[in-house]
Formats: C-alpha cells, structure tokens, sequence
C-alpha cells in the first residue's frame, strides 16, 4: 500500500502536488519507499538519474571529490570545468560553455545570449520566436518563452520579445517574421518535455538551420530535457545532423547533482563578457566531477547504443500492445524519451501505477511520459510494459 504521508511537509511552500510517496533509496532502475514498497523508476526524476540509483563508478568519485574540495568559486580558475567543457565542445562541435546549476538558469543564459547578441548589432528590442507548447522554465524570460497557462497567469505583465508560432511547419516562421526586422534567434527543445513528447522533425530543423543561417539569426536547441544521451545520440538534435550556435543542458548531465550548462557556437562563443552573466555555485567542483564522470560513464559502459536499442524495444512493444487501441492517438519520442498520447486525460495514471510498483508521470493532461535511466536494460523495459499497459487499457475502457 502506498505511503499516505500528505501532512507531513508543513513547512514546505505548496508549490508542489505531490504523489503521497517518499522515497528513501534505489538501486539501478528500483527505489524503495519509507515503507519498503520497490518501484520500477519509469521517470529518472524527470530525467535527471541518467546512471540509476547508486551507480558503484559515480558514488566511488564522488565520494572521492567531496574529500578533496566541493566549492571555490568563480573568482579563481576550477580545473573540472575545463575538463568538462573540453567534453561537450568535442561531443558537441560547438565553442565554449558557461556553466550553471539548472535548467532554468541554463535556458535564462540562452536568452540573455540572445538579447545581447542583438543589442551589439544595434538592435534596441529583440526578439525571440518560440514555439507553442514550449515550455522552458518559471523565471520571469523563460515563463514567457513557455506555453503554459499555468505557468504564466498570474505574474503580471510577461517579459516581451517573444514571437510564437507552431511547431514543425517552416512556412509559419517564415510568415511570423517577415515584417519582424528585429527578431534575433529562434529558440526550440529538439524534443519538448512537458509540452507532451513532441519532437521537431529532421527535416524541419533542417530547414531551420538553413534559414537562421540565411538571416543571420541564433539558432538555440533546448537540449535540457532530451540532449545528454538521451534519445540515442549525445544530443538530440544530432538525429538531424544539424549543429546549433547556442545549447542549454541540464538534468541528466549531472546523474542527479545540480548542474546546468550552456554550450555555444562561434557565432555565440564570445557574445557574453566579464560583468555580463555569472553563478555563485555554477561550475563548483562537485557537480563538475558528477558531470565529467557521467559523460565517462555513458562512454564506458556503451549508453549511447543502449538508450537507442532498449529504447526502440520499449517503442515497438507499445506499439504492438497498444498503437492499434481505440483511444490512443500516437506513440512518439526517440530512445529512452517516449511518450503516449491518449484521446482523454490521464493523470489518475500516476497514482495507478506507482501502486502497480511503476513511477511515470502524465504531461500535457494525456501524454503518458516515460524518462526511465539509460541503464534500463530489456527485461526492465518488458517489465515496464507488462506493468503499463493493463492499466492504460483500463483507463481507456472506462
């Protein structure tokens, strides 16, 4: 039976509607409740374990970075940095990267990026074209960069400078800017999170670099939610074969200590100067070694191939038990980030099946969301689908 532990935050803010579960351990792909329930982890704290639970070759570095030194500074040189940012440059083909501690702050730098990048070509007011479902953050530039009512109502007047328009469709961005002298980047998730599983097709970001390279303009991948391996390729927009000039990543590229980063083309690379962005904590020694060991351990232990493989068989078997069902409308996303659409909403899912011992979470209102670790191996991925599937057939026949 699920923990029912509601009452028992009272000094927490109630900015969070949380499942009535704490969890106190993991092993791999597991975790164990207060009360010793084990759940199949389908999510990765939304992307974020990349390496599982208490992976030995993570826990034993960092182990050994905290007796070593956890904090300096950015007022002196922090070695792992540049260890890091050598990593990404080289996977990524980009410049240089400024380092943070989320998402969030990631994809804020991103916008300040753009902003300045206009500003210097003497542009007094830049925009920005994003895109409808996007979602990118709750801070003031990212929550309206976002798609989300939910997310924006209720601040007062949002950030201006934004142009919307919809996805996957190059005629619509070409019309949305062609009296807009003054937009300066176009800024996308290669495959949006909690705007429901959607991925941006190969040929449209192809397109896409064409035309941000035709006008000058910064193309910028969102990469936090679906870049660090995730789909099968380091990041996610590679499927196109494509290279963007600015990319924020966090989640999994820390295996669960806070990080982010954002990786920036030559076009990109020196926009920012001394005085014009910074972090207290961003780059600290400790989320360095946890990325630099991630990226290590992904190579080492084959992730890449294994987030493509487990993940095309995890695809194939919804498709099979459910692609052909009354009340699916499709089943998407690439690797270990997929998704299930459903024709009704779905959230009463969650709580189903964390008591069927399976943690996944509903986005959108009816988009079944699976971000299980890169670890997943085949028979887990068949567990998660002999799990999953009576309790979608359930709801759909209610």
């Amino acid at each position: 039976m699920t923990a029912r532990i509601e009452a028992a935050s009272p000094h927490l803010m109630n900015t969070y509607g949380r499942a009535p579960i704490a969890l106190v351990r993991g092993q791999g792909c597991r975790v164990w409740d207060v009360n010793g329930k084990e759940y199949l982890d389908g999510l990765s704290g939304v992307g974020v374990n990349t390496l599982g639970h208490n992976h030995a070759k993570l826990v034993a570095a960092l182990q050994q970075q905290l007796t070593q030194i956890i904090h300096s500074s950015n007022y002196y040189h922090v070695p792992l940095q540049e260890a890091l940012a050598a990593k990404l440059v080289e996977l990524s083909g980009m410049r240089n990267v400024f380092f943070c501690n989320s998402g969030l702050e990631a994809n804020e730098a991103a916008l300040k990026i753009a902003r300045k990048y206009g500003v210097d070509q003497g542009i007094a007011r830049p925009e920005i074209v994003v895109y409808e479902k996007a979602f990118h953050g709750r801070s003031f530039a990212s929550m309206a960069a976002t798609d989300n009512p939910k997310v924006r109502s209720g601040f007062g007047p949002l950030v201006e400078g934004f142009v919307r328009v919809p996805l996957n469709d190059i005629r619509a961005i070409e019309q949305a800017t062609a009296n807009r002298p003054d937009v300066v980047a176009v800024f996308f998730e290669s495959i949006q999170g909690e705007g429901g599983v959607n991925p941006l097709h190969t040929e449209y970001l192809q397109q896409l670099r064409r035309l941000c390279d035709a006008r000058g303009w910064l193309m910028m991948a969102d990469e936090v939610q679906c870049g660090t391996a995730r789909t099968g390729k380091w990041f996610a927009h590679q499927w196109a074969g494509i290279v963007p000039d600015v990319m924020p990543l966090a989640k999994g590229l820390g295996s669960g200590v806070p990080i982010g980063a954002v990786v920036a083309g030559p076009r990109a690379a020196n926009v920012l100067q001394p005085g014009n962005h910074g972090s207290t904590f961003g780059g600290n020694p400790l989320a360095m070694r946890a990325g630099v060991e991630t990226l290590r351990i992904i190579e080492e232990d084959g992730l890449l191939h294994n987030a493509a493989t487990v993940g095309a068989q995890l695809r194939a078997a919804l498709e099979r038990e459910l692609g052909g069902l009354a009340g699916v409308n499709d089943i998407r996303g690439q690797g270990l980030m997929l998704g299930i659409e459903l024709d009704r909403p779905c959230g009463a899912l969650i709580a189903r099946a964390a008591e069927a011992g399976l943690l996944l979470n509903v986005t959108a209102d009816r988009v079944i969301r699976l971000l299980p670790p890169l670890i997943l191996c085949s028979a887990e991925a068949d567990e998660i689908v002999a799990k999953l599937v009576p309790l979608v057939r359930a709801i759909l026949a209610e």
